[in-house]
């Protein structure tokens, strides 16, 4: 027995010595550039950004509240029995045993719950709120041009001047679409996009006229001053990207070289046709870059809270396909946040601490409704009334979700990108949590610590 052992591990090393040969003759004797992590939060610390973490936190809390307003505005009188909002557990992150009216009370500015002659809990919209709901009303409806200029862009930036529209969708609070984007809002703008489905019954949004002024980066408006676009031609572009590195981050000198040799190549606009370019080339991944500075800089909040979404648009923006490898290599353009179940990646140059440096009405309205939350930072012990939260919960029992909207469209009206927003309020504001851990693949070698490019 002692002998085969040593024959069979004899063998593996063999086989071993045999397979490195093999690999050093054909690709020679290189090192990995990529880390065999899989995880963002194996960073370095030094590549943390504690302001833009303190953005996403507070935003987790605020994003269930709106939600929540939304599924009271499609009801007929905007009022719901607590137990129908079980369905929507999973979009506002809300795991039992935590219990949908003690999160309600905890916006009471916002919420009310009364009961019914019968016993039964319902929920619905304070005077308060009510009133913000009109104003975000008004607000979109003001908004209207500029999104409908955002997304014809985003055609224009497509391989095919084409999107689905599901995957549109999911980036409809991003751009300050109406919550009727699907059924309404699409038909508005007859000159610049229409609604087509393929063979299969698929709905695509798809460009109808070319438009030569929109056809410029942000970028460019800003570093250019370019006033007269309406004879621009998209093509080769050399503007430097703004960066903005972690403040603890001190291996900037370091890589000053590298980082001025990527900042002087020249790369292609996104507006052009990129067909032509390499995959993996030095020219595909900038222009990558730019497509995605373009993308952050239409969004409201200049961030994007599902980039699992992103991904999607590999083909139609010709993007390499670990996408999230280039955003983590080059985190002084840009910076992704970890906190809860979905990622966040933020476009650094527009924030200033935890500040949006610059707010559209719509912004403003949101921490409004932010204000009026329940999330105060670091909170503990929230006064819960137990009697009427069993009862809620006996009636969840009893029905077994048999009650449900009346509206059978609601979730599809809605949209829901199932935007992760944390555990709870209990939890500390910025407290690296376990069961926020998501693995992710190719996690870039920069946050282990190596060149930047």
């Amino acid at each position: 027995m002692k002998l085969y052992s040593l024959s069979v591990d004899g063998f593996s090393q063999m086989s071993l010595v045999r397979r490195t040969w093999l690999v050093e003759s054909l690709f020679g004797n290189q090192s990995r550039f990529m880390t065999t992590s899989k995880r963002v939060q194996d960073r370095s610390k030094t590549k943390r950004v504690h302001d833009l973490e303190i953005v996403t936190e507070k935003w987790k809390i605020a994003f269930k509240a709106l939600l929540l307003m939304e599924v009271l505005k499609q009801e007929p009188e905007m009022v719901i029995p607590v137990r129908s909002l079980q369905q929507y557990r999973r979009q506002i992150n809300l795991p039992k045993p935590h219990k949908v009216s003690d999160f309600i009370r905890k916006s009471p500015k916002l919420f009310e719950l009364y009961k019914d002659r019968k016993g039964v809990l319902w929920c619905g919209m304070t005077k308060r709120a009510e009133d913000l709901v009109e104003e975000e009303e008004r607000l979109i409806e003001e908004h209207e041009d500029k999104a409908a200029e955002h997304v014809t862009r985003l055609l224009m930036m497509s391989i095919n001047k084409r999107l689905a529209l599901d995957k549109i969708s999911h980036f409809r609070r991003d751009f300050g679409l109406p919550i009727d984007f699907r059924t309404n809002w699409v038909h508005k703008y007859p000159q610049n996009f229409k609604l087509v489905k393929d063979g299969e019954g698929a709905q695509f949004l798809e460009l109808v006229d070319w438009n030569p002024a929109w056809a410029i980066t942000e970028l460019e408006k800003k570093v250019m001053g370019i006033t007269d676009p309406s004879n621009h031609t998209p093509g080769m572009l050399s503007l430097p990207f703004p960066l903005k590195f972690p403040p603890d981050y001190k291996k900037v000198y370091r890589y000053g070289g590298k980082i001025a040799h990527f900042q002087k190549r020249s790369y292609l606009s996104p507006y052009a046709d990129a067909r032509g370019l390499e995959a993996g080339s030095p020219e595909f991944d900038k222009r990558a870059i730019a497509v995605m500075h373009e993308l952050l800089s239409f969004t409201i909040e200049k961030r994007l809270v599902t980039t699992d979404h992103l991904t999607h648009f590999r083909r139609e923006f010709v993007m390499p396909q670990k996408l999230m490898r280039l955003l983590l290599k080059h985190f002084g353009i840009f910076y992704v946040s970890e906190r809860g179940k979905r990622f966040s990646v933020f476009l650094t140059e527009a924030y200033e601490g935890t500040e949006l440096k610059e707010k559209c009405p719509l912004v403003l309205w949101k921490e409004k409704v932010q204000s009026f939350t329940g999330y105060r930072g670091k909170r503990k012990n929230f006064e819960c009334f137990d009697d009427e939260s069993d009862m809620e919960e006996e009636e969840e029992e009893e029905d077994n979700g048999s009650v449900r909207s009346n509206s059978e469209n609601e979730s599809s009206c809605l949209e829901v990108e199932e935007e992760e927003c944390g555990s709870d309020l209990e939890e500390s504001l910025v407290a690296d949590n376990a069961e926020n851990e998501m693995e992710i693949e190719e996690v870039c070698n920069a946050y282990k610590d190596k060149a930047y490019i």
